[in-house]
């Protein structure tokens, strides 16, 4: 190994380190990057080396964060957060829950199914599982154990429906994804929409199963009332206003009338009636959701200009190619190297949040993935299908990593908002058969691509 490759690997190794420090991430990204653009200098003034990396260096670096912070897509983040975070205030999924609740109340396992149901809602309004997965937390789980819902049963559906926001759009993360790659947002909010939706429908087809083999795990409440016309009035009357809002944000950027930036601005303000609307907006409220919003947006930026600090000094010493060497000479073909590739990123959720994995590992492995030659069809319409397939597989795959015991993200979330009596090992238990689920969902768009290339080539082949 040359001088390079140790600096690569003794980076890798200390920015892991530190994670565990309990430093701010973005202060460990920039502070790592400064240290090894330090002795990259020190190595190429005093040992004779060329590592590619000195004070010309930190130059390019600025103008990057400069080039960054001047990009008008990155506009949509906190009005996209700030759009999850009103209608949290607003009353809207708590009001949901109730009516929803009344129409599948005959059905056995109906409570879980519309936990599912407004997760998917909540997934297409915040794009943030922190978010989801809290609000259904505390809505929920309650909720299911006074109907006598089995914890784990209960605590798996709840932490499941919530990890969806990082698949189905306007998820943040695809925002983020397609401007570091350069690739159409439409493209890939419109490729989300079937892996979602199939995701989504497998929870329920499950849901719905279990609760027939097992009545125990899903008993019927004491004080259901049958279904009547004024049942499915209240349903449409809650979530209509929440449909129609998402419609509109997603809508107007699949027709092309507006961008994601306007788009996003769209569902701010509708977000903002719609508190309105339910007498829950107030000075206090605005204040707390715009506080939240910058907190939110503040983290994430950091952490922007602190991974792109880090990958930028990575792909001066050549990280770039490195890992693109060792990962194009595995010796499992194509597909092999792909699901390698996913494995890869799958662990690394278990330690590091999706926006560092979005901005520091995704631009090392697409360079992969375009030289290994797989065929994805575009039908003649969408561009780069191959990235638009696998940025949705590591979607999936993130997902997937973030509902995993012992360390995933959605667990943990859960466990700070659960009823006492809700520990860990219910969590686990009630987990796994949809991580199960991800997992063949998973390996359906690996099979099949198309399922994320249709619908775009569809909606914009005329």
């Amino acid at each position: 190994m040359d001088v390079n490759h140790i600096l690569i690997v003794a980076m890798f190794v200390t920015f892991i380190l530190l994670l565990f420090s309990g430093y701010p991430i973005p202060f460990v990204l920039a502070g790592v990057s400064a240290l090894f653009t330090l002795i990259g200098y020190l190595a190429d003034l005093y040992l004779g080396t060329s590592t590619g990396v000195d004070y010309m260096y930190v130059g390019m670096v600025v103008n990057r964060i400069f080039k960054l912070m001047d990009n008008w897509v990155l506009v949509a983040i906190p009005m996209f957060i700030f759009m999850g975070l009103m209608l949290d205030r607003s009353g809207v999924a708590e009001r949901m829950m109730g009516s929803i609740q009344d129409m599948f109340g005959r059905v056995r396992g109906g409570l879980a199914v519309t936990v599912t149901a407004i997760g998917i809602v909540l997934a297409a309004s915040t794009g943030i599982i922190g978010a989801s997965v809290v609000l259904l937390g505390l809505l929920a789980i309650p909720t299911m154990l006074r109907q006598g819902y089995d914890k784990s049963f209960a605590a798996g559906t709840v932490a499941a429906a919530g990890t969806l926001g990082i698949l189905i759009p306007p998820s943040i993360m695809l925002v983020i994804m397609a401007d570091q790659l350069g690739l159409s947002v439409g493209d890939l909010f419109m490729g989300a929409v079937f892996p979602g939706l199939i995701l989504g429908g497998m929870y329920i087809v499950y849901i719905l199963l279990i609760s027939f083999l097992d009545p125990n795990k899903a008993p019927l409440p004491d004080n259901r009332s049958p279904l009547s016309f004024g049942v499915v009035w209240n349903v449409l009357k809650t979530a209509l206003p929440a449909v129609l809002l998402i419609l509109a944000v997603l809508g107007s950027i699949f027709a092309g009338v507006t961008t994601v930036t306007e788009a996003s601005g769209v569902g701010a303000l509708g977000a903002i009636v719609l508190a309105a609307i339910n007498k829950k907006l107030d000075f206090k409220t605005l204040k707390e959701v715009i506080h939240d919003t910058f907190n939110t947006t503040g983290y994430i930026f950091g952490i922007f200009i602190g991974a792109t600090c880090f990958a930028l000094v990575l792909r001066g010493l050549g990280g770039d190619d490195l890992i693109s060497m060792a990962l194009t000479g595995l010796p499992f073909g194509s597909y092999g190297t792909i699901m390698a590739l996913l494995l890869i990123i799958f662990l690394l959720g278990f330690f590091l949040d999706w926006i560092e994995i979005t901005l520091i590992v995704l631009p090392l492995l697409t360079p992969v993935v375009a030289s290994l030659n797989i065929q994805v069809n575009g039908f003649g319409v969408v561009d780069n299908p191959e990235m638009i397939w696998f940025l949705l597989l590591v979607a999936m795959a993130l997902q997937t990593s973030f509902l995993t015991p012992p360390v995933g993200f959605a667990i943990f979330y859960l466990r700070g908002v659960a009823p006492a009596d809700i520990q860990l090992g219910h969590i686990y238990r009630g987990v796994i058969p949809f991580i199960v689920l991800q997992l063949i969902a998973l390996t359906m768009l690996v099979i099949w691509p198309g399922l994320v290339t249709w619908l775009p080539a569809v909606a914009y082949g005329n």
